[in-house]
């Protein structure tokens, strides 16, 4: 009997795997609805008609009953709330309200301390991005890269040559950038106190700087990353945008600043980094502080879950690129010329890993 009821839950949780898409795109259709902005914007929970009839740029009537099901699907993942009042009648029309998980996709109404996570959970469950994830057995099968594999080249190719994905992965790239700047001005306030300029390296389009020249004022900022990248970045107070190649040179500054860069690369390619980011600043006051995932295999924190998840999103998107465990992160730290380091941890999915050449 112990065996048959073992049994009935290993295919239990077989049928939850497979349709575990289900929930990421459920949850983008109301996303790309922008039903948690329609729901913050009445100030309160509302109910399915109020929803659907706020829906922007519908054409017809908005199929309620569809609604209805994908709804019932995010309340029961707690992404949204449901309950039923009672007007004394015997009469009841269920609300719907917001979670705490749902206020991080807010898009339109956003107050000025909050964040959002909704750019990058458009961009991670974009068809461009989740067709990688197909190729992994050809990629085990034959070598290779799982992004070539799908869409004929290398992401960042892919992006050059596609305005409207350069503009996706941008948004989302700058929206995680605040969420994690947050953090980091909180808890590494003092690591920027002592430095007369600093370049962003891969800084996309400039907003993570943005954020540490206006908390640190004092600070010159350069925003590098490709040509086609800054060209559409904005202009920040105190930031100057540079296009360049960071395998082949990185401007001169006090200290470097790479968030999600590293993760992109193989260990050849991230000590090809570091030895350029040495030249770029100080020998003796210099160093680099990279905003990345600190993997703990075993953890049971936080977000030690999504790090492993985060390893197989370089998988699918990266040429060679990696999460990596502490030891993993000395080696290369070391061969790029790197020989002291220590990792301060912050309230966010990413780690601190300030290094020295000295």
């Amino acid at each position: 009997m112990e065996s048959d009821e073992a049994s009935l839950r290993g295919q239990a949780e077989i049928w939850k795997y497979m349709f575990n898409f289900a929930d990421s795109l459920a949850l983008r259709c109301a996303v790309e609805l922008k039903i948690p902005d329609i729901i913050n914007s009445h100030g309160g929970p509302i109910t399915l008609a109020q929803i659907a009839s706020s829906i922007p740029n519908t054409s017809s009537d908005p199929d309620i009953s569809c609604l209805a099901r994908i709804m019932r699907l995010l309340v029961r993942r707690k992404i949204f709330t449901a309950h039923q009042p009672s007007d004394g009648s015997g009469n009841s029309t269920i609300l719907y309200g917001l979670t705490h998980s749902s206020k991080w996709l807010l898009r339109d109404t956003l107050g000025d301390d909050q964040h959002t996570l909704a750019p990058i959970f458009l961009m991670e469950t974009h068809p461009w991005l989740v067709s990688p994830w197909h190729c992994f057995s050809r990629c085990i099968k034959e070598g290779g890269i799982a992004f070539e594999k799908s869409h004929g080249r290398e992401i960042w190719d892919f992006a050059s040559e596609n305005p409207e994905f350069n503009k996706l992965f941008n948004d989302g790239m700058e929206c995680t950038a605040k969420i994690i700047l947050k953090a980091i001005l909180s808890e590494y306030k003092d690591g920027f106190d002592y430095l007369g300029s600093l370049v962003d390296v891969g800084g996309g389009t400039g907003g993570a700087l943005s954020e540490i020249v206006k908390s640190h004022p004092h600070i010159k900022g350069t925003n590098f990353d490709l040509p086609h990248v800054v060209a559409t970045a904005p202009a920040y107070p105190g930031v100057s945008h540079v296009g360049g190649d960071m395998f082949e040179s990185i401007p001169n500054a006090d200290a470097v600043f790479m968030k999600w860069i590293m993760h992109d690369w193989g260990d050849e390619d991230c000590v090809k980094i570091l030895k350029n980011c040495r030249k770029a600043i100080p020998e003796k006051s210099g160093k680099v502080i990279i905003i990345d995932v600190v993997l703990n295999p075993e953890g049971n924190g936080l977000f030690d879950d999504t790090g492993l998840i985060f390893d197989l999103v370089m998988v699918a998107h990266a040429s060679g690129g990696k999460e990596r465990t502490e030891n993993e992160w000395k080696k290369i730290l070391k061969e790029g010329g790197f020989s002291r380091y220590k990792i301060v941890k912050i309230p966010a999915l990413t780690s601190i890993i300030e290094a020295y050449p000295q």
